[in-house]
């Protein structure tokens, strides 16, 4: 069975790990292995999660089963001060791809926002990213694609998806 638990300090490791061996696998036919380490290093360096979680209030979910960490959610709640929960990041091992399990995930990050009475869910998608059919058959709607300069000539090209709670 999978259970989902808010994540610590103490999992840091854990998403970093996750990061790892998730990015080459979705990203490789995409990126550059450059950008691939840089980004890597500036999402998921030990620093930039603990700003993430400390300064930017970003939320990290776990998904385990008989307590393996299978995969992660990131979220941001009241996302620049508005009615919106902001997906930053989600990602799943490869072994654990396609067993509903980022579902799940998705609607934990729902779950709460609902309870917080806010009034959509937000995220980015690479336009090249397979997944952004899941997205899509979960009821997310593409609004805009935007391109955010990262750094070292590097480039995130990206769908912005957002999805309507219903009360």
């Amino acid at each position: 069975m999978i259970s989902i638990r808010k994540a610590t300090f103490d999992d840091i490791r854990i998403i970093q790990q996750i990061a790892h061996t998730t990015w080459y696998p979705t990203f490789e036919d995409i990126l550059a292995e450059e950008q691939i380490q840089y980004m890597l290093e500036m999402m998921y360096s030990r620093e930039s999660l603990n700003e993430q979680i400390e300064i930017k209030k970003h939320n990290f979910y776990l998904a385990e089963e008989n307590n393996i960490a299978l995969g992660f959610i990131s979220v941001e709640f009241n996302y620049q001060e508005k009615s919106i929960a902001k997906i930053h990041k989600i990602y799943l091992l490869p072994s654990a791809q396609g067993k509903g399990i980022g579902k799940l995930l998705m609607q934990k990050a729902e779950e709460i926002a609902r309870e917080q009475k806010l009034e959509k869910l937000s995220l980015n998608v690479n336009r090249f990213n397979k997944a952004l059919n899941f997205y899509e058959n979960l009821g997310y709607q593409t609004v805009k694609s935007e391109d955010i300069d990262i750094g070292n000539g590097y480039l995130m090209e990206d769908f912005v998806l957002e999805k309507s709670i219903i009360y």
